[in-house]
């Protein structure tokens, strides 16, 4: 008898289609993982905490709600308030979700039953979170594993679950953390198809941004035409982090469009912009930067800067396979940045002599790229046992461990004139003695250049998941042709 037809997240149109099969399958190589580690007792029982429902500052105003990245892998659940419980052993899934008053159903809409729960999420078992500490007491667990460990990323520790009554229970809460991040490293099938799915509606609205570009608008604009088309074409509510719209002397900071910079500037004639944008759905991100000029034409300047970008990209994607260090990737990527700057006589010297002072830091101060799944900074770049290199650049590379299959990375090599780092260098005799500061005053203001794809790596190489023009050519054809009208409310542009 063939077994029934998995439950899907599904928004609708021309939206993906991911079946609840994805996170019974994350789950289980979770157990496998655990089951594999020394040290994980019979009848351990892992607790996952999902994101809570907050409020904007001290108001009753909601802000918008994202679930936390790995209940959401574990469980694909997009309620808030929710528990989710598994039995290493046996597999077996619980989800505990909130007992809702009666006057949710006048202000918020119906209130679901347990059944309603089990059958969207596919899991063994529902329960109210009210109850947890009774239905889990009568699994009888010889230990609950929580999850507590650092995000390298950011410095943050993770959420340890917590809910009334767990002071009953022996919690152990070092064994998850390394175990499940290592899960979540290493992508499946199902969840390289999302992925996959993220980056061609992402990949589009990039495209769709350059048809529609012109001097005289604003940084937001774009913006916000990117953020509409992702979610009216690809139904992605979310953006996988603030839009970065940097144009002109813009492009230069690096992560733009905060509240201190808000995408607010004007696009001049002759500005080069560096948009960098990707859309999220169902919590699985994208990381994409295109860089183009917004007459939609390169001068010599601003062609010479990004085809030693793109040289730098293409060098280091044709490099990437298993087994190869990511740190040398990047200082690959340093290399051929520093022998293409020789080449237009704004650096000058023995390239290897410039790579011992860290020449490369001061046009790309940041990493080559980093790992990318439920989050744009996804976990797992610096396992216990790896450390950063302490030097400029790889400082701020966000991943150290060797290139594996089946994970998923950006590669975003990117030159970049910003003027305090320059003004170091030429302070610096060992870095300056390289600079010809007559051709670099020539470049004060450019802005910056970023080239940013995501991959995902493979047994001999790399898929390229993002796809939209690159080369020079391809770009100032593309942004030639006529169909440049798009509509806030229907778009010319098909998908």
């Amino acid at each position: 008898m063939a077994a029934a037809p998995q439950p899907l997240y599904w928004l609708g149109k021309e939206t993906l289609r991911v079946s609840a099969a994805l996170f019974a399958e994350n789950r289980r190589r979770l157990c496998n993982g655990l089951k594999s580690k020394g040290g994980v007792e019979a009848r351990s029982v892992v607790v996952l905490q999902g994101g809570e429902q907050q409020q904007r500052h001290c108001t009753d105003t909601d802000l918008l709600f994202r679930q936390e990245s790995f209940f959401h892998w574990a469980f694909g659940v997009t309620e808030a308030d929710c528990y989710g419980a598994i039995e290493v052993d046996s597999g077996k899934s619980l989800l505990f979700v909130p007992k809702l008053p009666h006057s949710y159903a006048t202000w918020m809409g119906e209130i679901f039953t347990k059944e309603h729960f089990g059958k969207k999420y596919a899991v063994d078992e529902v329960h109210y979170s009210t109850d947890i500490a009774e239905v889990l007491g009568n699994l009888k667990p010889a230990v609950l594993l929580t999850l507590r460990g650092q995000n390298t990323d950011s410095g943050s520790v993770s959420r340890e679950a917590s809910f009334e009554g767990i002071s009953q229970f022996q919690v152990n809460n070092t064994l998850l953390h390394p175990v499940i991040v290592e899960c979540r490293l290493l992508k499946s099938d199902m969840e390289l198809e999302v992925l996959r799915y993220t980056n061609k509606v992402s990949s589009e609205a990039h495209k769709m941004i350059m048809k529609n570009v012109k001097p005289g608008q604003k940084e937001y604009e774009m913006e916000s035409l990117f953020q509409h088309y992702c979610y009216t074409k690809g139904g992605m509510r979310h953006t996988s982090y603030t839009c970065i719209c940097g144009t002109g002397h813009n492009a230069s900071v690096l992560h733009y469009g905060h509240a201190g910079a808000p995408n607010d500037k004007t696009i001049m004639d002759g500005d080069m912009c560096l948009f960098d944008m990707g859309g999220e759905y169902y919590c699985y991100s994208s990381d994409i930067t295109c860089s183009f000029p917004a007459n939609g034409k390169f001068t010599t300047d601003q062609r010479a800067i990004y085809e030693a970008v793109l040289k730098s990209s293409r060098t280091v994607m044709a490099a990437i396979k298993p087994g190869v260090k990511w740190t040398e990737m990047h200082r690959l990527a340093d290399r051929v940045h520093l022998e293409e700057l020789v080449k237009m006589d704004l650096l000058k010297g023995n390239v290897d002599d410039m790579m011992k002072v860290h020449m490369g830091s001061v046009f790309m101060p940041h990493g080559l790229g980093h790992l990318l799944g439920i989050d744009v900074h996804d976990v797992g770049g610096y396992p216990e046992g790896v450390e950063r290199i302490n030097e400029p650049g790889l400082r701020s590379l966000r991943m150290g461990r060797l290139v594996q299959e089946r994970m998923v990375l950006t590669v975003e090599p990117g030159i970049y004139f910003i003027n305090h780092l320059l003004d170091q260098a030429l302070a610096d005799p060992a870095q300056s003695c390289f600079i010809d500061n007559q051709v670099l005053a020539r470049f004060r203001g450019f802005g910056g250049v970023r080239i940013e794809d995501d991959i995902a790596v493979t047994a001999t190489g790399i898929e390229l998941l993002t796809c939209v023009p690159r080369t020079v050519d391809e770009i100032e054809a593309f942004m030639s042709e006529s169909d440049k009208t798009f509509s806030p409310v229907v778009s010319s542009v098909k998908f």
